[in-house]
């Protein structure tokens, strides 16, 4: 009888040694940011998991501002942004902050005009000048020029933007910046600002959600979650005079210049990028924002085999989701980067 109860006492130490080290073999990473890319990294971290079952990454697609703020609080192991941090905003991290590009994507305009179904044309003149409150009935004739034979109707303009920080705004307000020297001038580019007009809707999701409920209304959201909700959404003019529609050639057009020559920190703007008619000129990469140190280092270890997961077996997911892959210069100047995760 001893023999047993010593027996089942042995196999219950066992139970809870091998569970112990199986406790100890699990690695949770927590992430915040945009949502821009929301939905490629939740399909991404999923995949990823089912390879590597001791890992888990949270994500949570609160916009760029907030990720970029838990980061810096330390609430978060890495972040994520479609806007690149600001020399200001590195300057207040404890440990260098890396920037790695994950993929292409497009801020498009999207809308919800009476009798409208197919693509509407926009000027950037247009796009500024709605936004500044300056062009407010839709057949003013900074859209009724561009779009002959489309019927539009006399309603008001409901423009809608963001309400929180956010990298699909950055995005928006660089190429206003760029395109609108009034733009720039009064209110300028950020994940938040000072917007003249509009309602705003929390999120590429509420900033959706806004737009499919409200007649009259134009606003930007990321490609993706206008194919999602079924919402149209019109070209825009780029700098070769061409009327261009986000799509994967269009956007990879975009940065196509860009590639060769991406700088050692990879913030850069590819917005209104000059001298290429099938580019589509809202175009951005969008990033991850690594600590260059960890004192944690399964994480860290983990965090870099992802990246090196990401560039490579993780971009044939992109494409499905209406996500450009990385272009393979970018890849290779990235997976070089790594090694300065400590």
């Amino acid at each position: 009888m001893r023999i047993v109860k010593v027996v089942s006492l042995l196999a219950v130490l066992l139970a809870i040694a091998s569970l112990t080290i199986a406790a100890e073999g699990q690695v949770l990473l927590n992430a915040a940011g945009a949502t821009f890319p929301y939905p490629i990294y939740s399909k991404w971290f999923d995949i990823y998991h089912q390879s590597h079952s001791n890992v888990q990454i949270n994500y949570q697609s609160i916009g760029s501002g907030g990720g970029i703020r838990q980061l810096l609080d330390k609430t978060v192991d890495f972040g994520a942004s479609d806007g690149p941090m600001s020399d200001d905003q590195l300057k207040q991290a404890t440990v260098p902050i890396l920037h790695f590009p994950t993929v292409l994507g497009a801020a498009i305009p999207s809308y919800n005009v009476s009798g409208v179904q197919g693509d509407l044309n926009f000027t950037p003149e247009a796009l500024a000048g709605i936004f500044l409150g300056k062009v407010t009935k839709w057949n003013d004739p900074a859209i009724a020029s561009v779009n002959v034979g489309v019927k539009l109707p006399s309603d008001d303009i409901v423009v809608v933007h963001r309400s929180d920080g956010s990298g699909t705004s950055y995005i928006w307000t660089d190429y206003l910046s760029k395109v609108s020297s009034e733009w720039q001038q009064k209110v300028g580019k950020g994940t938040s600002v000072n917007w003249p007009v509009g309602l705003g809707g929390k999120g590429n999701e509420g900033v959706s959600a806004l737009i499919q409920q409200t007649p009259g209304s134009l606003g930007y959201v990321e490609l993706i979650y206008a194919i999602q909700n079924h919402l149209p959404y019109g070209k825009v003019k780029n700098s070769s005079g061409a009327f261009v529609k986000a799509d994967l050639a269009s956007v990879s057009a975009a940065a196509a210049a860009f590639s060769k020559f991406m700088p050692d920190d990879f913030r850069v703007s590819i917005t209104n990028p000059e001298g290429n008619k099938d580019a589509y000129p809202i175009s951005s990469f969008t990033w991850l924002l690594i600590p260059s140190k960890f004192t944690d280092t399964a994480k860290r270890d983990v965090v870099k085999d992802f990246l090196k997961w990401m560039m490579t077996d993780g971009q044939q997911y992109t494409e499905a989701l209406s996500y450009a892959k990385l272009p393979k210069e970018v890849v290779s100047k990235e997976m070089k980067a790594i090694a300065q995760i400590q």
